[in-house]
C-alpha cells in the first residue's frame, strides 16, 4: 500500500524515531554494546533470532558472549518499511550480517542477508521493539577474512575500529 504526502508528513516524527532505534541495534550488537541494545527493546519484548526466542535480557546473554568471540561484527540496514497504526507500528528492515570469526588458527567470514520482522510500540512517547522475528533470505561463507597485519589495501598503519567503550565513538561523538 503506498502512502500520502500528507499521510508521511504527518508521521515524520514517528518514522524518523523508528528508524532510530532500528539503527541503535546494529550500533549495539556491532559495538557490543549491552546498554545501546537494551535501549532498543521494550523490557517484556520478545526476539526470535533464528537460534534463539526470548526476552530482551535473554537475548543479551544469549548473543553478547557469540558477538564478543568474533573478531568484528557489521550489520548494515536498509530497505525500511514503516507502517503506523496509532501508537504500534510495523516495520519491515532488510539486513547484511558480515561475521569475522577466529578459530583453530583461522580466520573466516560469512556474510548473510535477511530481513527483520518488527512490532514497535510507543509507550512514554518513546519507540521500542515489542516484539522482533529474524529472517535470514541468504547467506555467504568465505574460506578466509581481511589480514589487519597488511591492512585494507596494503594499508597496515590503518587500525580496525573497537567494541565499547574502547572504539573512537564513545570518545568522539555523544550518541547518548
Amino acid at each position: 500500500m503506498s502512502l500520502t504526502v500528507s499521510q508521511v508528513q504527518a508521521e515524520m516524527a514517528d518514522r524518523e524515531a523508528i528508524r532510530d532505534c532500528i539503527y541503535r541495534y546494529a550500533r549495539g550488537v556491532d559495538r557490543c554494546d549491552e546498554e545501546t541494545l537494551r535501549s532498543v527493546y521494550w523490557g517484556d519484548a520478545f526476539d526470535d533470532h533464528c537460534l534463539f526466542a526470548g526476552t530482551r535480557e535473554e537475548l543479551i546473554a544469549w548473543v553478547m558472549p557469540l558477538l564478543r568471540a568474533r573478531d568484528a561484527t557489521s550489520h548494515n540496514i536498509d530497505n525500511i518499511i514503516i507502517r503506523l497504526h496509532g501508537d504500534c507500528a510495523d516495520a519491515e528492515s532488510y539486513f547484511q550480517g558480515y561475521h569475522v570469526i577466529s578459530a583453530d588458527g583461522k580466520t573466516t567470514a560469512s556474510l548473510q542477508g535477511g530481513r527483520y520482522l518488527d512490532r514497535f510500540e510507543k509507550r512514554r512517547d518513546e519507540w521500542r521493539i515489542a516484539r522482533r522475528k529474524v529472517v535470514v533470505d541468504w547467506f555467504r561463507a568465505f574460506a578466509d577474512a581481511g589480514d589487519w597485519t597488511k591492512g585494507p589495501q596494503g594499508q597496515a598503519q590503518i587500525e580496525p575500529g573497537g567494541r565499547f567503550p574502547d572504539d573512537d565513538s564513545y570518545s568522539l561523538l555523544d550518541l547518548s
